[in-house]
């Protein structure tokens, strides 16, 4: 049998992998991509996404006479409510059955490396675990072998001062495009026939070093991650295509590889949507069951039902990462009452801490609640003037838009936003609410502030003053959530409002052409 190879991105919540699962007789080269999966199940109620459907369509491929190899663009080990409970192992496992396996720790890093028959690599990063054997193991500049063909995969990893996970023992570079070039340059000396590039990036940096392929043809495509819903750049004489897909496997591409009569790279790429008429594989069925057993027998109660939605609250990544949701205005609302009387002036949370990625609607149950919030969630209290509050929600709004972690969800305020302007400035009206009426936030007032411990650390872009005085960590958000639900149970009542079409809390003007909150 063929020795498996893995490429592997190692941070806490970063890992990419390339196996191959090939067959033997003449195929074609078919790369599998798919990005930032937290289950070993589907999402939606089991109606989208999901290794098993991606199971399926390897098989699928194989039948086909593929020889298909699967790169994932990063973020699998965490968070999830499983993780919590198992480190990751749950996905290691999953990842075991398509060949592919990674750990969160020194020790869980070297205990995976020495249990592994999978090829390690990193181009922008190393290990530095202590253990000789296990830091020697991971490679640089990684080619896998086809019909007479090589192709090089480089790959890198967000630094921590962009959104990567800072690690003691994997320390990471972040000069990507250097590291890309560098890596290009050698397998070109070395006389490969194409090569891709392996990322868990923003977009914005992968099309960088994709403009690379101008100076390099053999440089075909860049896979990656770190953003959740697909994104798509062409392949052009001067430009590597980009693509990414959605999270949990919902949107996957596949890229068909061969080569002109020149000898250079040729690819044809589609993408899946992996919903309900795709099957989940039988074979992996029983591994998905073998977890679910588990996690019932941690948490007897986790389907038992605590409440009801009044209306279906949508929180998938594509809604609370982008604009504004019922289920992020009913957790963000439970955070201005979280340390007592009176409750908070203000209070937002980053789309990016919300993980449930599903609909929230008739039965509310225990397990909405625990997959809702992947990490820990304790809150902070402080006061900002009105102009520092300003400046502060202007993180969240840079960009071109789309489906950004950093997208805030808002309670006791709202935010009229225009991209054409420059970041930074990007803030149109910012109101606070009245006696009457809703009015500009007042520059020099002092207003009460919740937020995650995460966001006050500076997380995600957000930078809150540390001048004045602040709680500790404390009022853990799930358990807030979790008592509003028990409470409006208790009542007969069900939670959740619409959102009020005529009362929005994040306005995006088109163009800059309406007036706000219109």
């Amino acid at each position: 049998m063929k020795r498996i190879s893995i490429l592997l991105l190692c941070t806490l919540l970063v890992a990419c992998a390339a196996t191959s699962t090939s067959i033997s007789g003449p195929t074609g080269l078919t790369f599998v991509h798919l990005n930032d999966t937290y289950r070993v199940g589907a999402v939606e109620d089991g109606n989208a996404g999901g290794f098993g459907r991606v199971v399926t369509v390897i098989h699928e491929l194989q039948a086909a006479g593929k020889d298909v190899h699967i790169l994932h663009g990063g973020d699998f080990l965490y968070p999830s409510l499983e993780s919590q409970l198992w480190n990751g192992l749950q996905i290691v496992d999953a990842f075991n059955f398509l060949d592919a396996i990674a750990r969160r720790t020194p020790e869980h890093l070297i205990n995976a490396i020495d249990a592994s028959e999978f090829d390690w690599l990193g181009d922008n990063y190393r290990f530095n675990t202590g253990n000789a054997a296990a830091d020697a193991a991971l490679q640089q500049s990684f080619t896998i072998e086809h019909e007479g063909k090589t192709i090089g995969i480089f790959s890198l990893t967000a630094h921590p001062d962009h959104g990567g996970n800072k690690r003691d023992y994997v320390p990471t570079d972040s000069d990507y495009l250097g590291i890309a070039e560098t890596v290009i340059e050698y397998f070109e000396a070395s006389g490969v026939d194409a090569i891709v590039g392996l990322t868990h990036l923003y977009m914005s940096q992968d099309l960088e070093i994709a403009r690379l392929r101008s100076r390099h043809p053999t440089f075909v495509f860049v896979v990656g991650g770190h953003d959740h819903e697909p994104e798509y750049s062409p392949l052009s004489d001067t430009s590597a295509a980009v693509m990414k897909g959605a999270s949990n496997a919902r949107v996957i591409w596949t890229i068909d590889m061969s080569f002109d009569d020149a000898g250079l790279p040729l690819i044809e790429t589609r993408t899946l949507d992996l919903d309900e008429t795709v099957a989940v594989d039988a074979d992996y069925q029983v591994l998905e069951d073998k977890w679910r057993g588990q996690l019932l027998e941690r948490f007897p109660f986790l389907e038992a039902r605590i409440g009801t939605a009044a209306l279906a609250m949508d929180a998938r990544e594509v809604a609370v990462r982008s604009v504004e949701s019922s289920w992020g205005n009913f957790i963000v609302d439970q955070m201005r009452t979280g340390f007592g009387e009176p409750v908070a002036d203000l209070a937002f949370i980053n789309g990016g801490t919300l993980r449930i990625d599903d609909m929230i609607e008739d039965d509310i149950r225990f397990e909405d609640i625990g997959r809702t919030f992947g990490f820990s969630s304790f809150l902070r209290y402080t006061t900002v003037s009105g102009a520092e509050f300003r400046q502060i929600m202007e993180a969240g709004y840079r960009g071109a838009g789309g489906t950004q972690g950093y997208f805030p969800q808002v309670s006791g305020f709202r935010l009229c936003v225009d991209r054409s302007r420059f970041e930074g400035d990007r803030i149109v009206s910012l109101q606070v609410p009245g006696a009457d009426d809703w009015h500009e936030i007042e520059a020099d007032k002092e207003y009460s502030l919740v937020v995650p411990d995460f966001l006050y650390g500076g997380g995600d872009g957000y930078e809150i003053p540390k001048d004045r005085p602040a709680s500790p960590p404390a009022s853990e958000l799930k358990y807030l959530v979790l008592d509003a639900v028990l409470s409006a149970q208790a009542q007969g009542l069900g939670v959740g409002v619409a959102i009020d079409s005529e009362n929005r809390r994040f306005h995006e003007l088109r163009e800059g052409k309406q007036p706000c909150f219109q």
